[in-house]
């Protein structure tokens, strides 16, 4: 009973909304609506917002995408797994704040903005900002930090400049990246990008059944470990933030007259694109997985990949393969072994220069100490199996322990970084 008294309180602000609506406008009051067929466009006109169909598909869908650009770029979708099936959606904003999609022909709500938020807001109103981030906010006060919602926090397959990839220690939010199923279908698909915070943090991109396809590696003062160090140039800049109540990167424009994005592929590649005004296209900058040796973990444990060899797997010095005919066949899934028998006496550390650190998800760190401590500290537990620097820049700074097999290492050469690994440890 109180579901239908719902959908009817709906139907009634829709009715009236259509007498009250202006499609000018960027902002959306309390009950009125955006039926199918009319759109919000944001200040300065790069983005739009309203109902569309992908092609090659009769469903519909409410998104954001960008306007200025011929194409028509869709970067977010709300009712991504609840399309329409006619033309008779439309998004509404109630009287508390809260943005919904509704199928007006029932009275079915798909969409709604409230995930877990509990706060009351007096004056709401939803607006399509230039960034393409469509938030809810009191009339009267546009300080993004009192946001009462943000697409940007809730992002579909791609990340736009000023979108914070990362997580809020403090609330528990995770800014996930899920791509499409295919590229007519933007329901959720096999993929997904997220920051994981379980030992010293890194992004990892996921396939179905939650199986590691890409590791970012973890930050090291100039970039992410796995991922090309990202220069000068006249795109973009990088920000990596990371403190007690958030972890986080974000790319902001540098010119805003430059388009570029981030999109977590229906095949599970990230890649991230600028466009070309010349050729009026999408330029692909950069893609996650590059080659085979970004497959996570390719060459398993104490395994290291170098894309410049063949075959590119080999073992860390003082190890050997598990098996040396499978090794031999170009099956590397038994990893490998140490040389000599397993004590827990020091015999020393192998240097490593110009790698991806291996999985953080099973490491400690501490911010503060220098190399020649985190040495230290590592000799201390038998169950340490190598350390690094955080930072890299300047002498170096912070410590970075590993306690399991060390795994998915790759050789980058100049835009790698050390890592002293021990050939003398047990696990007791």
């Amino acid at each position: 009973m109180a579901r239908s008294l719902i959908k009817l309180a709906f139907l009634s602000c829709f009715c009236l909304s259509t007498l009250l609506f202006s499609h000018a406008s960027d902002s959306i009051l309390p009950n009125q609506s955006l039926p199918d067929g009319k759109f919000f466009v944001s200040s300065n006109g790069t983005f739009e917002m309203g109902f569309f169909s992908p092609d090659n598909s009769k469903k519909r869908f409410f998104g954001i995408w960008y306007k200025v650009i011929s194409t028509g770029t869709v970067v977010w979708v709300a009712n991504r797994d609840s399309p329409l099936n006619d033309t008779s959606g439309a998004l509404t904003l109630t009287q508390d704040g809260n943005l919904i999609v509704l199928n007006t022909a029932n009275g079915n709500v798909l969409w709604s903005s409230r995930f877990n938020y509990t706060s009351s807001i007096r004056n709401p109103v939803a607006q399509l900002l230039e960034s393409g981030n469509l938030v809810i906010r009191d009339e009267n006060d546009e300080n993004p930090g009192n946001f009462l919602w943000q697409s940007f926090d809730h992002p579909s397959d791609t990340a736009l400049p000023g979108m914070k990839m990362g997580k809020n220690l403090v609330t528990g939010l995770n800014r996930v990246l899920r791509s499409w199923k295919t590229s007519d279908d933007p329901s959720t698909g096999n993929y997904s990008f997220l920051l994981d915070s379980h030992g010293f943090p890194q992004f990892l991109l996921m396939g179905s059944g939650s199986v590691e396809r890409f590791r970012s590696g973890p930050w090291n003062g100039k970039a992410l470990s796995g991922t090309p160090r990202p220069n000068e140039n006249m795109i973009y800049t990088f920000e990596f933030v990371f403190n007690q109540e958030e972890i986080y990167y974000t790319i902001q424009l540098i010119n805003s007259s430059i388009f570029s994005r981030q999109v977590l592929s229906p095949t599970g590649i990230l890649q991230r694109f600028s466009w070309n005004y010349r050729t009026q296209a999408w330029t692909t900058l950069t893609n996650s997985p590059a080659d085979i040796c970004d497959n996570y973990g390719i060459c398993h444990g104490y395994g290291i990949c170098d894309i410049s060899i063949n075959p590119v797997c080999s073992c860390l010095d003082k190890f050997k393969p598990q098996s040396e005919k499978d090794w031999a066949s170009a099956d590397w899934s038994g990893g490998c072994v140490r040389k000599t028998p397993l004590n827990c006496k020091n015999d020393g550390f192998v240097k490593y220069s110009g790698v991806k650190l291996p999985d953080t998800r099973n490491s400690w760190y501490n911010l503060s100490m220098n190399l020649e401590e985190c040495e230290k500290m590592c000799l201390k537990d038998c169950y340490c199996m190598a350390y690094a620097n955080i930072d890299i820049r300047g002498k170096g700074s912070g410590c970075l322990l590993w306690f399991e097999d060390l795994m998915d290492i790759k050789n980058r050469g100049e835009s790698g970084q050390d890592i002293y690994i021990s050939f003398q440890r047990t696990k007791g």
